[in-house]
């Protein structure tokens, strides 16, 4: 009797198990990014939005450091007034630089966060939509799975809607 509950049990827990597992779902986030042409196009909108912004901060570190080398080159030969005129000079162009530098680096960050903010909802809604159609009840990122066989991947769904929208 004591075997026939034991297999009884491992039957039912084994059903259970794999009930439960019907239920799961893994979307591998990491290789959407990757691969998702959509994540190209913000990616290059980006680039071409901040570009002029970028192009122009190259050309200040370049002017600066052609200053810096001339004064090098130079400085044996000038005076003090002119090496403290000069030392004033570069180290005002060095400040600019760095605020300019900063201030693009906080935009760009704030757009990127806009963004992803954008796509993470989406996403979000998209995985939540195919979940609720095919009943799963967990929706786990294929980052932090160990294991999982193509039958309970969606990342090709979910990519495909994403890109789709």
């Amino acid at each position: 009797m004591k075997k026939v509950l034991t297999l009884v049990s491992s039957l039912l827990l084994v059903a259970a198990t794999q009930t439960y597992a019907d239920g799961i779902a893994v979307v591998d986030v990491q290789q959407m990014f990757e691969q998702s042409p959509k994540i190209a196009d913000f990616n290059k909108k980006l680039q071409d939005q901040f570009k002029g912004r970028q192009q122009k901060l190259v050309a200040q570190q370049k002017a600066l450091q052609e200053e810096v080398d001339n004064y090098k080159k130079e400085e044996p030969t000038m005076n003090q007034k002119q090496k403290e005129s000069l030392q004033k000079k570069i180290a005002g162009d060095q400040s600019a630089l760095s605020k300019d530098a900063a201030a693009f680096q906080e935009a760009l960050s704030k757009e990127q966060s806009k963004t992803m903010k954008n796509v993470s909802t989406q996403l979000k809604e998209i995985i939540a939509d195919i979940a609720k159609k095919n009943n799963y009840s967990v929706v786990l990122d294929g980052q932090a799975v160990i294991y999982k066989t193509d039958a309970v991947d969606i990342t090709k769904q979910v990519s495909t809607e994403f890109d789709k929208k």
